[in-house]
């Protein structure tokens, strides 16, 4: 468990995807130290609102097969802006192939409705590790055919209205509406390949070469 300090604010999303303003490809987040994700409203559609509840987490991974390491919080992403978070020095080593996946509770992938829709980060740094990467782990990443990873569209400027709030736990599993199984904190085992929001995925990976 660890505590996250949310801020309140309106939010967005663009096409089914939060645009995430932090962490981008130039981030390093160091273990043990608190760490921010955030993201901004580009006025297009679906709304935060249908987004809705949504689970972040930090993944690694490819377009089709991805795994969570560490949960980080579920909030509702129309009324909070950014979460402030401990990134596990145990999940893995000191690599730049780390994610942020959003996975939204209320809102379906709009091209694939059998899935939640999802939203990803550009692949960021984590330093001061002290885990490992499993074979089936590394193998996910050595199967990235494009990265980095990212947002796909411009941001307007925030909403200029924020307050603060601090929440005394973090969940510690990811919600149902997650297809592939987390595993806990200091544990890469290998899980069942995701396929989940591909498009966004993809469509993210191309972004991102713009940041």
């Amino acid at each position: 468990m660890f505590s996250a300090i949310v801020s309140l604010a309106l939010a967005a999303s663009a096409l089914a995807n939060v645009y995430i303003t932090s962490p981008v490809a130039s981030t390093t987040f160091t273990a043990g130290q608190q760490a921010t994700v955030s993201w901004q409203d580009n006025g297009q559609s679906p709304s935060l609102v249908q987004f809705g509840n949504a689970t972040f987490a930090i993944y690694v991974g490819n377009a089709i097969q991805q795994t969570p390491l560490q949960n980080i919080a579920t909030v509702n992403v129309s009324t909070t802006s950014s979460i402030v978070f401990t990134p596990d020095g145990t999940i893995g080593p000191d690599s730049d192939e780390y994610f942020i996946r959003i996975t939204s509770l209320t809102l379906m992938d709009p091209t694939q409705p059998q899935y939640p829709a999802e939203a990803f980060s550009a692949k960021f740094t984590l330093t001061g590790m002290t885990g490992s990467f499993n074979a089936s782990i590394q193998a996910q990443i050595d199967g990235q055919s494009t990265a980095p990873i990212g947002p796909t569209s411009s941001v307007p400027s925030a909403s200029p209205s924020m307050t603060a709030v601090k929440t005394s736990t973090v969940p510690a599993t990811t919600s149902k509406a997650t297809t592939s199984t987390s595993p806990s904190p200091s544990s890469n085992a290998a899980v069942k390949p995701v396929v989940t929001g591909f498009v966004g995925f993809v469509a993210a990976l191309i972004g991102a070469s713009f940041l």
